[in-house]
């Protein structure tokens, strides 16, 4: 039977745990620690460098930044990608309680004692109101009303994290909201993301640190491609990926993970690099963009003149509204 690495505790190690962390667990030391070669970030900044060199004379606006969000949003619907580049992005209080959540779990994670959830959200408020950044304004903005909607959505979360993860002892090497870049093609194309929290460390050649992506919504195919992004990242800053990326959806307290391979990474590097080629031939004009209609197409700038998204909404609420066997 195989050991768990060694930076993941053992059952009986510190205090006891209830079902669902001991199942969290068990699926972040599920796999053991591979070693990969010494040359493989040098081979994967080459083949990015050298295929997206290919389309930097077509970037309008150098440098073209690429995120997890423009990734899935430009191999979705590229009708959405360029109607959300196009306009600008305003604060809600569904899309904040995502980002206050983070905020509230990063205070977690770096606590001393028994913080409640509570203690934990009010906190992250007034720390973000406090940052200046537009989230900070949109909170500053809230009525009373509505901080305390926020606030108890978010206290859901953060409560089911605590109840629902196991414990995180220091001694695992937890990093919460580590930025992530690769600067490429003379800086003309940047690859950047935040990852939610990291568990472990790479030693030498041999894969250790576990990546977390925390969500706040129901699964959704894209999520395994952005944590597939960020173990490209990740291996493009250190060299060493890691061996586990993890999706913990906060509303159900459940992961779902993926080893890490070298294969996943050239996949992954081929993803981008296809991206880029139509994020730029869509913002020159040189592509008619597609349209592929979704759930997303309740939040799309665009909807008002795409009749496809109309169509798919109508159907998807007459579907809702059929009655019950």
């Amino acid at each position: 039977m195989a050991s768990k690495p060694a930076d993941i505790p053992s059952v009986n190690e510190a205090r006891r745990l209830n079902p669902a962390q001991q199942q969290v667990l068990d699926e972040l030391g599920s796999t053991e620690r591979p070693t990969f070669r010494d040359d493989l970030r040098d081979h994967l900044r080459h083949e990015l460098e050298t295929s997206l060199g290919e389309f930097v004379d077509g970037i309008d606006e150098p440098p073209l930044f690429v995120s997890k969000r423009k990734l899935s949003l430009v191999h979705g619907c590229e009708t959405k990608f360029l109607a959300d580049e196009a306009s600008d992005f305003e604060w809600n209080i569904p899309a904040a309680r995502g980002t206050v959540a983070h905020k509230a779990i990063e205070l977690l994670i770096g606590r001393r004692g028994n913080p409640t959830p509570l203690e934990l959200v009010d906190d992250a408020l007034a720390r973000l109101e406090a940052d200046g950044r537009s989230i900070g304004e949109f909170i500053g903005k809230l009525t009373e009303g509505e901080r305390a909607e926020l606030t108890t959505m978010v206290n859901d979360f953060v409560a089911t994290f605590i109840d629902s993860f196991p414990p995180i002892e220091r001694k695992w090497v937890p990093v919460s909201e580590s930025r992530s870049r690769a600067d490429l093609c003379d800086d003309q194309i940047v690859l950047s993301g935040t990852i939610d929290l990291s568990l472990g460390r790479a030693r030498g050649n041999e894969a250790g640190k576990v990546i977390i992506d925390l969500k706040t919504g129901r699964p959704h195919m894209s999520h395994i491609d952005d944590l597939r992004f960020y173990a490209l990242l990740e291996t493009l800053k250190i060299g060493i990926p890691p061996r586990l990326i993890v999706n913990y959806y906060l509303d159900a307290g459940q992961p779902r993970s993926e080893a890490v391979t070298e294969e996943l990474l050239w996949s992954t590097a081929m993803r981008v690099i296809d991206a880029v080629e139509k994020m730029v031939q869509l913002s020159s004009g040189s592509r008619d963009p597609g349209t592929s209609p979704g759930h997303g197409c309740r939040w799309c700038p665009a909807l008002v003149n795409c009749d496809a998204g109309k169509t798919f909404l109508a159907d998807l609420e007459d579907t809702d509204n059929l009655p019950l066997d």
